[in-house]
């Protein structure tokens, strides 16, 4: 890609990648299921070009998968592969946290909270995508702030491919991060108690791990 490429082809292809993405991710294409490129292009209103760019760019992440002269599909649910994602992305969120939790701002305590108010919310309304954005919205400060843009591109990477098992699991009681561990992470990072940050972000992450452990598939 040139820097003189049209830019309206670039954002199709961007839209096309975030779009399909987000299909998949909220199970509206299923795991397992035969996508054709000139049906998916139609149905998002684009030509095909900018759809078989965006599949590849899938494709690379993990949700997309081709099978040379047969078909392409979206890369069924394997726990083991989901469970994989979640140990790097774990990390990486403890490594925001240990970097982050003594350098945020009043307004970064204030943002998380006011996530935190926005998740709680969601879980009580049973809004599996309000819950989750609120939920990306609190972590997303602790990523901003500590500014390491490889981390922040690991986490984009990998989360993808851990939403599509943890929306299955969002109705049970212990499959997601509690408001409780929530107000501890945001506690720890208004004292600037960088090991408690650290501590609480690993108990967020262990108790989702911990249920993929269960997970029969």
């Amino acid at each position: 890609m040139t820097a003189l490429e049209p830019v309206g082809r670039v954002l199709l292809r961007d839209q096309a990648t975030d779009r399909i993405r987000e299909a998949i991710v909220a199970g509206e294409l299923a795991p397992g299921s035969v996508i054709k490129d000139a049906a998916l292009a139609d149905q998002l209103g684009l030509s095909v070009a900018p759809v078989r760019v965006a599949l590849a760019r899938l494709a690379d992440e993990g949700l997309v998968e081709a099978k040379p002269q047969s078909h392409t599909r979206v890369t069924p649910l394997v726990v083991r592969q989901v469970r994989d994602a979640a140990v790097v992305v774990r990390a990486m969120h403890e490594l925001a946290a240990r970097e982050a939790a003594g350098r945020v701002t009043d307004d970064d305590v204030a943002a998380m909270r006011a996530a935190n108010d926005r998740f709680a919310a969601a879980v009580a309304a049973g809004d599996v995508d309000a819950a989750l954005r609120a939920d990306d919205d609190l972590h997303g400060v602790l990523l901003a702030r500590c500014g390491n843009a490889a981390v922040t591109a690991t986490v984009d990477r990998f989360t993808p491919t851990i939403r599509r098992l943890e929306r299955l699991h969002f109705g049970a009681a212990d499959a997601h991060p509690s408001v409780e561990l929530h107000e501890r992470l945001i506690a720890a990072c208004a004292h600037r108690h960088v090991d408690a940050a650290v501590a609480t972000t690993t108990e967020i992450w262990t108790a989702l791990l911990s249920e993929l452990e269960d997970d029969p598939r």
